[in-house]
């Protein structure tokens, strides 16, 4: 069948189109984005501005259009942190269902994390044995491990990228700044570590989505055009070492790294900071990139849950 996952996320709305059936890989068929960035379209109260409620709302009416001109029978919507956590979030999506006829569900930290194993899962297979999975987003970041298709352990934490480029970097990008957000993310990080460590160290730890992919690249990973296949790996020394280059840097300097969007460049230094905190504190020398995230743990879940005859369990 023909799915349209539609995937509000705090920094980009992303309609992907896959082919999709039991036993088989989703097929990815067409791709409409639009950078939203509505972790930093939020008033003093916590609220996202009419101008980031309209961007949705226009994103969102020109999503249906594709999904009906490419053919998808069905679409799944949901947002995460960014509108979870705004202080409008009913009354954002209740304008968003009024003006465009979709319902968007808001997925829970946990119900991320757990969604985002599931792709990973079913990409490396059961070879990984106990696996542990990291995902820095816009607005938070996620943790799961577990030795089957299901975490036995997920959570979340307020350290996405943008949150933290908006609340920590965005007036002052000092070294005692930077010093004081390293001490706070390892604090967060480190509160519920015991979740993951009490049951030892994993037999393969995954990093996953574009933060990620990001900083694998500015350490040398292969770049995308080379393909989904390409072995990449992140390892906490080198990202370590470029910390305080990226510091140094301009965001036209790092929006000439590979691998960086210009939308995205405020966000590398934080991310950084989440992604060498996490490998230190669960003493993991290097994690490896995985292609599938969330988009496919949801429509690998939407698969799951319809039977060989095609009808809905």
């Amino acid at each position: 069948m023909r799915l349209g996952v539609l995937d509000i996320g705090s920094n980009t709305g992303h309609l992907l189109v896959v082919d999709a059936h039991h036993g088989a890989a989703p097929l990815p068929a067409y791709s409409h984005k639009q950078p939203l960035r509505l972790a930093e379209h939020l008033d003093g109260d916590g609220a996202v501005s009419r101008s980031g409620i309209d961007a949705l709302v226009d994103f969102v009416a020109s999503a249906l259009v594709v999904a009906e001109d490419k053919g998808c029978e069905e679409m799944l919507p949901f947002a995460t942190s960014a509108v979870r956590d705004a202080t409008n979030s009913d009354d954002l999506l209740a304008e968003v269902r009024e003006r465009t006829g979709v319902d968007i569900a808001v997925l829970p930290g946990e119900g991320e994390a757990r969604l985002t194993f599931l792709a990973v899962r079913r990409w490396f297979g059961w070879s990984s044995g106990r696996l542990a999975v990291f995902d820095i987003g816009g607005g938070s970041f996620e943790i799961a491990a577990g030795g089957d298709e299901a975490p036995d352990v997920a959570w979340s934490l307020p350290l996405g990228a943008a949150r933290l480029a908006r609340d920590h970097l965005a007036q002052d990008r000092s070294e005692s700044t930077i010093r004081e957000l390293r001490r706070w993310i390892r604090a967060e990080i480190a509160r519920d570590a015991g979740n993951l460590l009490r049951h030892g160290a994993p037999d393969h730890a995954v990093a996953t989505s574009k933060t990620f992919r990001s900083l694998a690249r500015i350490c040398g990973a292969a770049p995308s055009a080379e393909g989904p296949l390409v072995a990449r790996v992140l390892r906490g020394e080198e990202l370590s070492a470029w910390i305080p280059k990226l510091a140094a840097m301009s965001d036209a300097e790092l929006g000439e790294l590979p691998g960086v969007s210009p939308s995205r460049t405020h966000q590398i230094l934080p991310g950084a900071l989440v992604a060498v905190a996490a490998m230190d504190i669960f003493e993991l020398a290097e994690l490896e990139i995985c292609p599938w995230a969330m988009r496919e743990g949801v429509i690998l879940d939407r698969i799951d849950a319809i039977s060989w005859d095609g009808q809905d369990r």
